[in-house]
């Protein structure tokens, strides 16, 4: 057969497998694959706003978010605060709902609210402009120093946060912009921190997802809805503005991807202390077994190094848990191709000083993971009890 023949024959078999295959769209509506199952339409889910905690925290967390700091104008004071946030409430529950918000330039953009979640966050600056340090948390307060600390101020500090999450990137960057404009009268943007997971539809949305090291991040979380994560996460003093709110330390961490790279598998793994797969610890075969600290090798090591990550890491009780709610970041790599990468770390937990310094300055200490990753930013935030239909975040804070 010669060449010619051979190409316009495939080319006649492609145009009849293109009109077949034109055909069975038109039969489906023109949906992709066989046309025997329904089609997801996820852009229409809402989290609701409004209830007695904020959405954002115990919300299987969404494919995309960011994360904006302000810096309050001078002259800041607590009527002017609450101006801000009643406007910023209202524009934040009509997005999550899927309307647009009041005088919405693009309200196209707001119809498809993906389980669009806005959660607020209260910095130290944000108590001392409204006259109410003494109803600060104690622990919402700058973090002491770190010896592996190399933080920078483009990701550090803040008055208020906005914590924008939701299962698509433009329901995001509308929110923000949105919100970003309310704002403007009363702070400017300190910082825009915005990260990623795997994207909904993927995978179990309940499955621990993997960073860009490709380690499992998340495996000892608290579940939503148990004991143990009321435990770890809520206050529940009887002070109004601090029943149903918790704590937010959020950690912007550099990872070196090109070092990682120069390790083979076991030795990533003996860092984590778990494999990368599965997640497993390195004493077991499924990503929850319990880990066997003391299990030792024949010539008498510890199978899981007493250094590694899941070691230094380790708590046991339910108040000393913390909740991550990760997202990885990877900015624009260097001329040179040298990656700029790493990840958002969201800690979220009842108290600061009891729950998340006691782990960090065991990683601090002596985390072999250290030799890979770099803290540069940090900043910490009280995440305000949320609000009942009508109502703003920060009214029982404020009045």
């Amino acid at each position: 057969m010669s060449r010619r023949r051979l190409l316009t024959g495939g080319a006649l078999v492609a145009g009849g497998a293109l009109a077949a295959g034109s055909a069975v769209a038109a039969a489906t509506g023109g949906r992709p694959g066989t046309g025997t199952g329904p089609v997801a339409h996820y852009g229409t889910d809402v989290e609701p706003f409004h209830g007695e905690r904020q959405a954002g925290v115990a919300t299987i967390a969404q494919a995309y978010a960011s994360f904006v700091a302000f810096t309050l104008r001078p002259g800041t004071d607590r009527e002017t605060l609450a101006r801000m946030l009643r406007l910023l409430s209202d524009d934040a529950a009509r997005l999550t709902r899927g309307e647009p918000a009041l005088a919405d330039t693009e309200a196209e953009l707001a119809l498809l609210p993906a389980r669009l979640t806005v959660t607020f966050g209260f910095g130290p600056g944000f108590y001392t402009a409204a006259g109410r340090d003494d109803r600060r948390p104690e622990s919402v307060a700058p973090l002491p120093a770190f010896a592996i600390d190399r933080l920078e101020p483009a990701w550090s500090g803040g008055d208020l946060l906005l914590q924008i999450c939701a299962d698509d990137a433009m329901t995001v960057a509308h929110a923000q912009r949105v919100l970003v404009k309310d704002a403007r009268p009363f702070a400017t943007v300190r910082w825009v921190q915005q990260g990623f997971r795997r994207g909904r539809g993927i995978t179990d949305p309940t499955q621990t997802q993997h960073n860009l090291f490709g380690q499992l991040d998340g495996t000892a979380n608290p579940a939503a809805g148990t004991p143990a994560f009321d435990t770890a996460v809520w206050r529940t003093e009887p002070e109004p503005w601090l029943y149903g709110s918790t704590t937010l330390v959020l950690r912007r961490i550099r990872m070196d991807l090109e070092g990682w790279d120069l390790l083979g598998r076991t030795e990533r793994e003996l860092v984590v202390g778990r494999r990368l797969d599965t997640g497993a610890p390195l004493t077991g075969t499924s990503e929850h077994d319990e880990p066997d600290f003391a299990a030792r090798h024949a010539n008498g090591l510890t199978v899981i190094p007493d250094f590694a990550h899941l070691t230094r890491a380790r708590v046991g009780e339910d108040n000393q848990k913390i909740l991550r709610r990760t997202y990885n970041y990877d900015a624009a790599p260097a001329a040179d191709g040298t990656a700029d990468s790493g990840l958002i770390f969201a800690s979220y937990q009842a108290d600061i000083a009891r729950q998340f310094l006691p782990i960090q300055q065991r990683l601090a200490e002596a985390d072999l993971l250290n030799e890979w990753t770099v803290p540069i930013g940090s900043a910490v935030f009280a995440i305000a009890p949320g609000c009942r239909t009508g109502d703003w975040i920060g009214r029982q804070l404020l009045e």
